[in-house]
C-alpha cells in the first residue's frame, strides 16, 4: 500500500515538473530562459553520468569530456558546413561516443574508486587539450559568434531564448526517454545484473567488459549531444564550461536525485546548478561551502537518493519445491528435563 502511495507521488511530482518546464518559458525572462537551457543541458550530461555511475557500476568524474567535445564539434560545424540542429546534435553525439571509445582501454578494465581518478584525470586533459588547441579551440578566450541553429531544414533559424529553450527541452526529452526504453530491454537488465554481482554474470558466461563498452560508449554519446544543446543555448563556449567544478557538480545531483534512477539523475542535477547559479548571487564565495554541506547531508540521510529513499526489505531465499522438510531444524525445540 505504502509503496503504491510512494509511486502516485512521484508520477504527480514528474507531472508537475514536466508542466513547470513546458511553461516556464512563457513566464520568465529572456536571461532566465537562457539559463534554464543551459541547465537542461547539464541535466542531460548528469543522465549520462548515472547511465554509469547508477546503472553500469562505473562511477565517473570525466562526462565533461565528452560534453567538451561534442559542444566544440556542434560550434565547429555550425560555422562551417550546417546550421541544422538535428545534424549537429548527431555529429556532437557521434563525436562524443568517438571520445569515450578511445578510452575504453583506460577505463573498463577499471574498478571502484579507480575508475573516479582515470575518468578525472580524462577529464582534465581534456581541458588542458582544448585550452592549448587555439586554432580550432580558440584557447581559453573559447568560440564566441556561433550562428543559431534552425531544427530542421526549411524551419526558420531560433532567434530567441524561449525558441532555443523550447528546443533544448524537446531534444532532452527525446533522449531521456530513449535511454528509460534502453533500459528496460534486455541490455539494461545486463547492465544492473554486472553491477550487483559481476562475478557471477562472468560466470554465466556474458562478456561482461563488452556491456561496460557499450554503456560507456552510449553515455559519451548523450554527454556529446549535451554539448551540443549548450551551444545552442549560449552561442558561446569556453574550457571553463568543463572543468572539474562541472564534473563534480553533476555528480553531487546525481547523488542526491538518485544514481539508479535516470529521472532522478536529470532532476537533481537541474536542481543542484540552479541553486549553484541562485546562491551565488545570495551568498557570494560561500555557494561551494553550501552544496558540500548538502552532499554530506544526503549522504547520511538518503544514502541512495531522494528517488530511492526508501530501501527494499530483504526476500528469504525459498525451499526449493522438491526438497523434504528437515524436521530437526523445522520443529520447535523441546523443553528436556
Amino acid at each position: 500500500m505504502r509503496d503504491e502511495v510512494l509511486r502516485r507521488v512521484r508520477a504527480a511530482v514528474a507531472t508537475l515538473v514536466l508542466a513547470g518546464l513546458l511553461v516556464a518559458p512563457f513566464v520568465v525572462d529572456d536571461y532566465t530562459a537562457a539559463i534554464l537551457a543551459r541547465t537542461l543541458a547539464l541535466g542531460l550530461v548528469g543522465v549520462s553520468v548515472a547511465l554509469l555511475t547508477g546503472v553500469a557500476g562505473m562511477p565517473t568524474l570525466g562526462q565533461t569530456a565528452p560534453y567538451a567535445a561534442g559542444a566544440y564539434a556542434s560550434a565547429v560545424l555550425g560555422s562551417q558546413v550546417s546550421d541544422v540542429g538535428v545534424v549537429q546534435v548527431a555529429v556532437a553525439a557521434l563525436a562524443g561516443a568517438t571520445l569515450a571509445a578511445v578510452t575504453l582501454p583506460l577505463v573498463v578494465p577499471a574498478r571502484g574508486v579507480i575508475v573516479l581518478m582515470i575518468t578525472l584525470a580524462v577529464g582534465e586533459l581534456a581541458v588542458t587539450v582544448l585550452g592549448r588547441w587555439r586554432s580550432v579551440t580558440g584557447g581559453t578566450d573559447g568560440l564566441a559568434g556561433i550562428a543559431g541553429v534552425r531544427p530542421f531544414w526549411g524551419l526558420p533559424v531560433l532567434a530567441t531564448d524561449q525558441a532555443r529553450y523550447l528546443y533544448t527541452l524537446v531534444v532532452v526529452a527525446t533522449l531521456v526517454g530513449a535511454v528509460l526504453l534502453l533500459l528496460r530491454t534486455r541490455a539494461g537488465v545486463l547492465l544492473r545484473a554486472g553491477r550487483d554481482d559481476e562475478m557471477r554474470l562472468r560466470a554465466s558466461g556474458h562478456r561482461v567488459p563488452l556491456y561496460l563498452s557499450g554503456a560507456h560508449v552510449a553515455a559519451g554519446a548523450i554527454a556529446g549531444a549535451a554539448g551540443s544543446l549548450l551551444v545552442v543555448a549560449q552561442q558561446y563556449i569556453s574550457p571553463a564550461d568543463f572543468g572539474f567544478d562541472t564534473s563534480a557538480l553533476l555528480l553531487l545531483g546525481v547523488v542526491i536525485g538518485g544514481t539508479a534512477s535516470v529521472g532522478g539523475a536529470l532532476v537533481g542535477a537541474v536542481l543542484v546548478i540552479a541553486v549553484r547559479d541562485w546562491l551565488f548571487g545570495v551568498l557570494p564565495g560561500h555557494a561551494p561551502l553550501v552544496l558540500g554541506a548538502l552532499f554530506v547531508a544526503t549522504v547520511y540521510l538518503l544514502p541512495t537518493g531522494v528517488t530511492r529513499a526508501r530501501r527494499p526489505r530483504p526476500v528469504p531465499a525459498p525451499r526449493p519445491p522438491d526438497a523434504a522438510p528437515n524436521r530437526d531444524r523445522d520443529a520447535a525445540p523441546e523443553l528436556r528435563v
